[in-house]
């Protein structure tokens, strides 16, 4: 036990080691010649007047005389020479910056794919070593080159772009900073060869550099750019436990449950979304007895598909309290509304369940709740299911009778020996397993059953159910309740196991269906285990 490492200086060690790396920063644009390497120059250069050590590992100007004049008096680092098919190029010279080590170096083009023979195939891949090295890089990046958005890209533009940096690298970035200009100057830049020279110029306004595609690049990176910094400020209110909900940005959570008339919900959910150009996501919370209900996930896999082709993005929840997890996954993601369909518990309901509703309210501080029409008008469709636990069976009822039977024939044969308060606990000891194996309801059944055998075998008059002595209504009381704590407690811990074992078996299909996927790469084998998991 004194070999072990002391969790302080563990946590001491990593917190050196991640304050060691280099700090990033990325010029992010929507497409080149929106300025970025010149405010990376421009920031290079008030850096240096501060004082520190600046090197330019590499700088594309494309001939732009107002870039190269930003040059001027900063330290160049020399290109290594690179043959690629009898043709000489000029790369970054990773070594070269290693050597140096200096505290800020300017490497452009995070995208570029390095010449054959290269220690690493991309140019991000040169920029983690350097940050490895603790050394600090700003960079520039389009946002056609991160990978989340390629798709995107292609589908708006028709060109499919090779270059790409993954997403991770770019979470990794500690600041990302938007070079933005509006479309219609950029054309203009364009025109008058600020962007690109001769025949290049006219094939890119011919091609990629249309209006609408610039405005729609522009909103990808706009979005992109608020997507990061929405992630640090998550982060930095975790790091400093701040549960309150900072309302700087539109975002919802739709709250649904199985019932088929939760498509109202979304589709209303989705106009909202459009209308306030917010992000939104659907949730469902997955209670200890709806596990069992496979009607359940047969319908809340058809809902959570719906809102995703309606735009939103979808997560299961796992709790018994469902008000309780919803506004706790609402804190963590920073969200700042709740819609959620109108109840369709008949009134009279309520006053023995409580209205969630009003719970829910309760709970959401300053979160804003919006109650929409949606579940009411239709019901859930019957079908021949199992018996939930904490309904009423024959088989639970049997064996209720069949337990306090036999607690009452062990009780008979100690009861010359023992109290009538051990007597209690052989009952009680019954109680507990009938709430495992059946519910709670059943457990409920076999209290009541205990009470009337304890009474009526037990308690003089014997063979009765009369009480000479009033104090035995007290143990009558604390044995109903105890045995009611019992039962809620026994059949919580019955539906968590039940709810562990489901989940335990979905994540193993999961990592065995992910694991079959990444041994396959012709696409009959990856349709075969997609459709036999």
């Amino acid at each position: 036990m004194d070999d072990r490492p002391d969790p302080d200086k563990l946590l001491a060690q990593v917190q050196a080691e991640e304050s060691r790396r280099g700090k990033l920063k990325i010029f992010f644009g929507a497409v080149a010649g929106v300025g970025k390497t010149y405010s990376m120059l421009e920031e290079a250069r008030r850096r240096r007047k501060e004082g520190i050590n600046v090197l330019v590992g590499v700088v594309e100007t494309h001939k732009r005389s107002e870039t190269e004049a930003l040059l001027e008096g900063l330290e160049v680092l020399p290109q290594r020479s690179a043959v690629y098919k009898n043709v000489e190029i000029r790369e970054f010279d990773l070594e070269g910056s290693l050597s140096a080590h200096p505290e800020l170096i300017l490497v452009d083009e995070l995208a570029h794919t390095n010449a054959p023979g290269s220690r690493h195939a991309k140019r991000w891949q040169d920029v983690d070593e350097l940050l490895e090295a603790g050394i600090n890089v700003y960079t520039t990046l389009n946002v056609q080159h991160c990978e989340s958005m390629n798709d995107v890209v292609a589908q708006i533009t028709r060109v499919i772009v090779r270059e790409t940096v993954p997403d991770f690298f770019l979470e990794k970035a500690d600041e990302i900073e938007l070079v933005d200009i509006p479309p219609e100057e950029l054309l203009k830049r364009l025109k008058d060869g600020k962007v690109y020279l001769g025949a290049q110029a006219e094939q890119a306004a011919q091609n990629f550099f249309r209006l609408g595609n610039l405005i729609a690049l522009r909103q990808l990176a706009l979005k992109y750019t608020a997507r990061s910094v929405d992630t640090k400020l998550r982060a930095y209110k975790d790091s400093h436990t701040i549960s309150t909900v900072w309302k700087v940005g539109e975002r919802f959570l739709v709250c649904i449950s199985s019932n088929p008339a939760a498509t109202k919900i979304i589709r209303a959910a989705k106009q909202m979304a459009s209308d306030l150009g917010a992000e939104w996501t659907v949730a469902y919370v997955e209670t200890f007895a709806s596990i069992e209900k496979s009607i359940d996930k047969e319908h809340v896999s058809e809902m959570l598909r719906f809102a995703e082709k309606m735009g939103a993005e979808t997560v299961t929840l796992s709790g018994e309290d469902i008000a309780e997890t919803i506004v706790s996954y609402a804190r963590t993601k920073n969200i700042s509304k709740i819609v959620m369909g109108k109840p369709g518990k008949p009134r009279f309901r309520e006053l023995f369940s409580g209205s969630f509703i009003d719970k829910l309210a309760r709970k959401c501080g300053e979160i804003d709740l919006y109650l929409i029409s949606g579940e009411i008008a239709e019901e859930m469709p019957k079908t021949s299911q199992s018996v939930p636990m904490d309904v009423f069976s024959w088989k639970g009822i049997i064996w209720a009778f069949v337990v306090v039977g036999a607690c009452t024939v062990v009780n008979k044969l100690l009861f010359p020996f023992l109290a009538l308060a051990n007597l209690i606990m052989v009952f009680l000891l019954g109680i507990t397993w009938l709430a495992f194996c059946y519910g709670r309801r059943v457990a409920i059944f076999g209290t009541l059953l205990s009470i009337a055998s304890f009474d009526f075998f037990f308690i003089p008059p014997f063979y009765a159910f009369a009480v000479m002595q009033h104090e035995h209504y007290i143990t009558f009381g604390v044995m109903l309740i105890v045995g009611l704590i019992i039962g809620g407690l026994t059949g919580r811990l019955h539906r968590q196991t039940i709810a562990m074992r489901a989940r335990e078996e979905r994540t193993q299909v999961l990592y065995s269906m992910s694991r079959d996927l990444a041994k396959s790469s012709r696409p009959e084998e990856l349709f075969q285990i997609l459709l036999c998991p």
